[in-house]
């Protein structure tokens, strides 16, 4: 058994709060509401959850 990295679990993690936070915000600050503009803060999330997941398993492979 390999030895389990804790480090990329907590990265995806934190990236995806603080992408939350950022686009939350950001919408807010551009004047939308706030439900919708917590709406686009977790597709923000998603999205930016699947790119870092991403990232970190082509980096595994090769």
């Amino acid at each position: 058994m390999r030895r389990y990295n804790i480090w990329r679990p907590l990265m995806l993690i934190i990236i995806a709060v603080l992408t939350k936070s950022l686009v939350t915000n950001l919408c807010i600050l551009f004047g939308m509401q706030a439900e919708a503009a917590s709406s686009m803060g977790t597709l923000g999330m998603v999205i930016a959850g699947l790119v870092m997941y991403n990232r970190m398993t082509n980096r595994r492979r090769k």
